[in-house]
């Protein structure tokens, strides 16, 4: 028989961990590595990039910090019952009892059915009240174990009542026979998916929270646990019979078509934890409504369908920053690699390639090599391949704003808009309505319940052309105009600016690069610069410079300040230091959210601090870019390379001086 995933020497009773619960995922990360059962720094960095995702609080006092990871080799759990409570992000306060999940990076399905039924079991009142009054390291292992593999262990004594009636029920798929019906007699059912995204705790935990309610409401749920465990599919007739569908979930639901036209409640996996009678009541009350929600054929999208539809607890300002980031996100990736090239098609070509690249690549070949040689030509072919790369960046923004809103049928009428706003010149303003526009036409039209002869045709051809029509009808005839003369008075102003407004300019963009470390006001910020490279001015090529080098400043002034004065950092972060030195000088602000999520009130603001002198600097000294990502190693496309160097250096000093006092002064408190 293999390990358990639990013995004494993983546990550890009035643990003084803490007083962050990075720290405390350091300390577990240490137990759990003294066992022989994976290396420290490794399981430590891992489980902290995913608490960075999402906290892991869940009512009930309960921490779940959890991974799937290299550095483990045998799947475990480390406990910790704290001496002092420590904030894991639950809305009911902080958490005394702490699960370490340490599953190996290729898990097999038995070790993580393991882990899914303590999840279940953390959802039960009797199970961690035993864990709370258990006296030893060696009871709360029989207490687990009893749990999760019940055949290892006698029961204690004084929990066989919880974790034995515990052990035998977690592997249910729904709620016993709910004790009442519907209104005309009738069992009312809910169907439930749920998800998260490393599908080791959260999607366990939430499927038992919705099941509990079910069963307390006189409701039959059955949940579908779509987790790293493989779990078994809803029955058809299971569905059909279905009232209602509750899709908690942070990724993708597979099989989504199958739950077509049910009332749906959807919203993110950890609301099924924290309000899971809510859910139930909501879904119920949305089935008994004939003008509820229902989910549209199209909801089927696939990876990323999962936030294309509005959370029902979720405001409408909520919903328009989530449908843009939506739409930025789908973005990045033309803009990361179209203007890579152009940058690359600068250094072979030289920055007069802009006057000849159409006829190099329409006259020559490597058979019949421009005047000037391979560089030339290769220098032309990278331009013009970065050039149509950034040419779908407004449409990529316009069409993927529009999926957010309305799944597939929103794509081609956005992408349609997206072309027009460019056709007219309307720009990333342009994109952006038109993608609004379009999602919501896209989203009305899916809303009609046509006769089933001509329901095929409604994704394909009828919704596709009707939303392309209108939405690119009102670009060209009525917004277009508009929205491109805003556009042109931008990037006037843009051009406009010197002195002190264009230090002010730099300052505030310096300040949302390093505000939220690659979050919503970080793209923000981005996307405003990188939207400007189409125009090829000098004003937009320096929005870039000051944006690239004020986003490099947090993991680099991280990786200074952990180099300088590395006791008073833990020794995981002293390692992510280390690591931020390459992540910073490659222009990944990420690379500093391990620091900020362990100390955020120290963290941000001293990065914020320097990310705005460096911004300043930059633009006062007017250094531009034409590349949109690399940091120092697009050098050869940033012009007064040395001051962009110098702008990072000053802002980086800040920075680390500023988190370093802020620091110091903690420990002396």
């Amino acid at each position: 028989m293999s390990q358990p995933l639990i013995s004494p020497e993983l546990v550890v009773l009035d643990a003084p961990f803490g007083p962050t619960k990075l720290e405390v995922i350091d300390e577990l990360a240490k137990v759990v590595a003294a066992a022989g059962r994976a290396e420290a720094a490794g399981l430590a960095r891992d489980a902290r990039a995913r608490e960075g995702i999402t906290p892991t609080g869940i009512p009930g006092g309960i921490g779940i910090p959890h991974c799937r990871s290299a550095a483990v080799n045998t799947a475990s759990l480390g406990f910790a019952r704290l001496a002092q409570p420590v904030d894991f992000g639950s809305k009911d306060g902080p958490a005394d009892l702490v699960f370490l999940i340490a599953a190996p990076d290729g898990a097999d399905d038995a070790h993580l059915k393991l882990l899914a039924k303590l999840a279940r079991g953390l959802m039960k009142k009797e199970f961690t009240g035993a864990l709370r009054s258990a006296t030893s390291a060696e009871e709360v292992a029989a207490i687990v174990t009893a749990q999760v593999e019940p055949e290892r262990v006698a029961q204690p004594a004084g929990v066989e009542a919880g974790a034995a009636a515990m052990a035998a029920g977690s592997g249910a798929a729904a709620s016993s026979t709910p004790q009442a019906g519907g209104g005309d007699g009738r069992l009312r059912r809910i169907v439930a998916v749920t998800a998260c995204p490393t599908g080791i705790a959260h999607t366990y935990m939430a499927a038992e929270s919705l099941e509990r309610a079910g069963k307390e409401l006189g409701v039959e749920v059955v949940v579908e646990t779509q987790g790293s465990a493989k779990g078994d599919r809803i029955p058809a007739e299971v569905i059909t019979g279905a009232d209602a569908v509750i899709l908690a979930t942070d990724v993708g639901v597979k099989g989504k078509e199958r739950f077509v036209g049910k009332a749906a409640v959807v919203s993110g996996v950890k609301r099924a934890i924290n309000e899971p009678e809510v859910m139930v009541k909501e879904a119920l009350a949305m089935a008994d409504d004939p003008s509820g929600y229902r989910l549209p054929a199209e909801g089927a999208a696939g990876a990323g369908a999962a936030e294309a539809k509005p959370e029902t607890n979720a405001g409408w300002g909520t919903r328009l920053r989530q449908i843009l980031m939506t739409g930025v996100s789908y973005m990045i990736p033309f803009v990361a690699a179209g203007g890579l090239l152009i940058a690359l098609g600068f250094l072979l070509g030289g920055y007069d390639i802009t006057d000849v690249a159409d006829q190099v690549v329409a006259e020559n070949s490597f058979a019949n090599l421009p005047e000037g040689g391979l560089m030339i030509y290769l220098g032309a072919v990278f331009f013009k391949i970065g050039a149509i790369a950034m040419g779908f960046l407004v449409p990529a923004l316009a069409g993927y704003v529009a999926f957010a809103m309305a799944d597939r049928p929103g794509i081609a009428p956005g992408f349609v808009a997206g072309s027009v706003a460019v056709a007219v010149g309307a720009g990333f303003l342009g994109g952006i309505v038109g993608g609004l526009l379009a999602g919501g036409i896209g989203l009305w039209l899916s809303s009609f319940k046509p006769p089933r002869w001509l329901a095929g045709l409604m994704p394909v051809v009828i919704i596709p052309l009707l939303g392309s029509l209108v939405a690119g009808g009102l670009m060209y005839m009525v917004l277009g105009r508009p929205l491109a003369a805003l556009m042109t008075a931008l990037t006037n102003w843009l051009n406009s600016l010197d002195g002190a407004s264009v230090v002010v300019l730099g300052v505030i963009l310096g300040l949302m690069m390093c505000f939220d470390l690659g979050g919503p006001v970080n793209k923000t910020a981005y996307t405003f610069a990188t939207a400007g490279l189409a125009a090829g001015d000098a004003a937009s090529f320096r929005v870039m410079a000051a944006v690239m080098a004020a986003g490099m400043v947090p993991p680099l002034a991280m990786a200074l300040a952990t180099a300088v004065r590395g006791k008073l950092f833990s020794a995981v972060e002293r390692e992510n230091g280390a690591a931020a030195w390459l992540l910073g000088a490659s222009f990944i602000s990420e690379g500093a959210i391990p620091f900020a999520a362990a100390d955020p009130l120290r963290v941000i603001p001293s990065m914020m601090l320097g990310g705005a002198v460096t911004g300043g600097l930059s633009m006062a000294l007017d250094v531009q870019s034409r590349a949109p990502h690399g940091g120092i190693f697009v050098f050869f496309a940033i012009d007064s390379a040395v001051f962009f160097v110098l702008a990072i250096a000053v802002g980086v000093v800040v920075s680390a001086a500023s988190v370093l006092l802020l620091k110091g002064m903690k420990k002396k408190a």
